[in-house]
Order: structure tokens, then sequence, then C-alpha cells
């Protein structure tokens, strides 16, 4: 439940953008990251910690209420019983087991509790970016009691040594450029963030202005293609009546164009959100070979290569990158005792699955994810394996003609997967999935009796009749 007082104005203007007022909101929340962190490098910067854990405390409670009203209590509810968990229970595997058992567990109700047949923008949206980031805080939290020889280099680095003060976790929880829609960064580097050691200029403030103006540029130029284009590819079309009359061909078409323009909204907010994070300093990420600062540090987004990858695994290392790394590191590789990469990898995209929430088409959309890159890291190595194959491939001629059929294969086949990533409800997805299944079938049908025909037409004008042969083609 969004503020009524302002709810009529903007209203009226989504209404005259075509949007909804939430979906407003929402953009409205992530393009005030930048004002607001005008402020801190202007005011805030490198002084004392307590103000800036203060100062995104606030504005991030009020980024919460300006969308949800009185429902931003789900959240602080959730931050302090985080921080008792962490001061009662310390650094223990029973603080971390209860974390991620209470954690989920709120979510999954809130999923319950306001589960509608739509995507609706409500508090269990930033609640799920909460969640994940509670729950690698505790992690961290744990691997700090931990001696350093036991932790990988990775863990060494974002374990969290010291004790976490109150308003340190409600700063670190609400800090206002990733409250909504993330990304995902550690507790040490925002606490490097509040004392200033998140710049390319050592006690100066960062010199981070263009590569955010950049970032965010890019982000509204998403904006506008997915403003213009969505009308044309809706969700809603996959269940009209007008959709199934379609062709099997125009349908597969239609799923490819509109699994990369849905995809679009998600890659404006993190684009425009990393935006926000490089200009207060979070996105700095050290300097490369050549001694450049490098600002990928909260990148959500490898724009070049999700624009061009021909494989779905490239898709998987451009999108959600900071998501995709917090599974990696938390879920994926703290399940190695199972022995099995197979298995941590099933049980990481199950996780994801029920965190994105309860409805079928979650599961059922990683589970596809699971099969499509397990399917093409065969092809790719079948490939590279066969000479033949190779060589056909190597043919400078022809690559621009495999480039092409890659990506209309990729993403044809991350639009299918994403039908019921969208549509939610096993009766919506299933409908969807059917009748292409149908239309796949007749046109395998028409495929065999057409070449039944056509082989009994060779053999007959040869003179020559086997009846074993044709049986093959049936």
């Amino acid at each position: 439940m969004a503020v009524k007082g302002s709810s009529l104005g903007l209203a009226a203007v989504a209404e005259a953008l075509g949007s909804s007022e939430q979906a407003l909101r929402l953009i409205v929340s992530i393009l005030m990251g930048y004002p607001f962190a005008l402020f801190q490098r202007c005011f805030l910067f490198q002084k004392e910690v307590y103000l800036i854990h203060l100062y995104n405390t606030l504005t991030g409670l009020s980024i919460a209420y300006f969308n949800f009203g009185a429902q931003f209590f789900h959240s602080l509810l959730c931050v302090l019983i985080q921080f008792l968990i962490l001061r009662l229970m310390g650094r223990t595997v029973t603080a971390v087991c209860t974390t991620f058992c209470f954690q989920m567990t709120y979510l999954m109700a809130g999923y319950y509790f306001t589960a509608t047949e739509h995507y609706d923008i409500k508090w269990t949206m930033p609640h799920c970016v909460l969640t994940l980031k509670l729950i690698g805080l505790a992690i961290d939290y744990y691997d700090g009691g931990q001696v350093v020889e036991v932790l990988t280099p990775e863990q060494q680095r974002f374990a969290v040594r010291g004790v976490p003060t109150l308003l340190e976790v409600s700063g670190f929880s609400y800090f206002y450029g990733a409250f909504m829609v993330g990304p995902q960064f550690s507790m040490t580097d925002y606490q490097k963030l509040a004392r200033g050691e998140m710049t390319d200029v050592p006690s100066q403030r960062p010199n981070s202005f263009v590569p955010a103006l950049k970032r965010l540029t890019l982000g509204l130029i998403f904006l506008v293609i997915y403003t213009l284009l969505s009308p044309y590819v809706s969700d809603e079309y996959f269940l009209s009546d007008k959709f199934l009359e379609q062709s099997f061909w125009f349908r597969c078409f239609y799923m490819l164009v509109w699994g990369k323009v849905v995809l679009y909204k998600y890659v404006t907010c993190w684009l425009v959100t990393e935006g926000v994070c490089i200009l207060i300093g979070l996105g700095y990420n050290g300097q490369d070979e050549n001694g450049k600062p490098k600002w990928d540090a909260c990148a959500n987004m490898k724009v070049w290569l999700y624009e061009t990858t021909p494989l779905f695994t490239g898709t998987i290392a451009s999108f959600n990158i900071n998501t995709n790394a917090w599974v990696a590191r938390y879920i994926f590789k703290r399940l190695k005792f199972l022995g099995n990469k197979l298995l941590s990898q099933a049980l990481a995209l199950f996780f994801l699955a029920i965190w994105h929430g309860l409805h079928s088409g979650y599961l059922v959309c990683f589970q596809m994810e699971l099969l499509i890159v397990i399917v093409e890291k065969q092809v790719v190595s079948l490939v590279r394996n066969s000479p033949a194959l190779s060589t056909l491939a190597s043919i400078t001629v022809l690559k621009p003609v495999f480039y092409v059929l890659q990506q209309t294969n990729h993403w044809m086949f991350m639009g299918y997967s994403l039908v019921s990533f969208c549509l939610f409800t096993w009766d919506k997805w299933l409908k969807v999935y059917s009748s292409n299944a149908c239309a796949t079938e007749r046109k395998a049908k028409e495929s065999r009796v057409t070449a039944r025909r056509l082989y009994r037409v060779c053999i007959c004008h040869r003179g020559v009749w086997s009846p074993c042969l044709p049986s093959l083609l049936c």
C-alpha cells in the first residue's frame, strides 16, 4: 500500500505515461538515489560513520514508506530480529541456520499472503533483496570468527571481524542505492564506504561522475526501448485466442521478441541503481592492469555481453550478476560437502526459484535453465571434439550464418523458458506450452508425411521399391 497523500497526482502521471502507479513510484525511488548520493558526497564524505549509517537508514525507510506505506514495518522487523540473532547467538552455526530459516520463512509467508495471479510491486519485492543481504551478513559474521587458515580467499575478503551495531546493520540494510532492486553487496564493502575508503583517490571523493552518468544514460535508453516496445509484446497476448490461432513459427518468433523485450525492465532498474552505487563510491573495484579505476563492483549487467552472446551461459554470466554471485558464494560453494557439482547446482537453482516466489512457473523456469545449460555444454563439447564440425564452424564465410542461427535458437529458448517465469500459475504457462507442443507434433507429422511421399516418388521414378526402407521414415 503506497502513501495516499501523493497518490492522486502520481496516478494521473502514471496514467498519462501508460504505466501503473506502483511502477512509477519504483522508477522515482531508484532515480532519487542520485540526489541522495550527491548529498552524501558533498556533506557526509569521511564524516562520523554513525551519521552515514543514520542517513542511509532514514533515506531507505523513506523510500520504503513512499512505496508501501505502513508495510515498511516488515523490513524493519526483520532487520531488528537479525541484529538480535547476531548479538545473542554470536558467530555460531545455530545463528546462521536460524537466520536462514527465519528470513526465508518470513519471505515465503509474505509471498503466500500477498500472492495474486499477476506480478505486483509490493513490499515483498525489496524484501527478497533484503533477505539475501541479511543471510549473507549472518554467514560473513560467522566466517569472521573462524581462523584465517580454514577460510578461502573469497571468504576471508567478506568475513566480518567486528561486531556490527544496530545502526550499522540498519544502514547496510536500507542503503538507498540498493534497497528496492539491489544490487547485493557485502557488509565489509559497506563499512569501507562508511569510512570513506571506496574511492580511487585516497582521502578524496571518488572521481565517479562520468562512470555513473554513463550507466544512468544507458539505463534510460533501455527504459525508452522497453516503453516503446512493451505494448506490442504483452504477457496477456499469450493467453488470447488470437495467439493460439497463429502459426507455429509465428508463435516461436513472438516468444523470441517478447523474451528479449520483457527483460529490459530489469536491465533498466539495475543500470540506474548501479549508477547510484558508482556515484557514491560503492561501485569502486580497484584498478585494472593499466592503473585505471574499475567501477563494476555493483554491476548487475554486462550489457555488451548480454546483447551479443549467442550462448545461454553467456546470458547467465551477463544478467543479474550480483544475485548469481551471491548464490554461488553462499549456496553453491557451501554445498561442496555433497561431492556432486550437478546436485549442488540443482539445489542452488531450486533456492533461486523459491526465493523468487511460490508460483510453479518459477520452478519450471529454473528447471529449464538447468536442462538448457547442460544440453548447451554437451553441444559445445561435441563440436570442439569433432574435427569435421570444428572445421565447419571455423569457416569465415559461414560464421555470420552460424551466429544468426545461434542467436535465434538462444533467444527462442530463452523466451520459451521465460513464459512460465512471467505467467506464474500452472494453468497459464501450461496452456501456452501445450499449444506449442501440439503445433510441434502437427509439424512433425506433416514433415514425416511429406518425406514419405517424396521418398516414394523418388523410388518409383527409379523403378525400384524396397518395402523396408520407407518404414524408416515412419
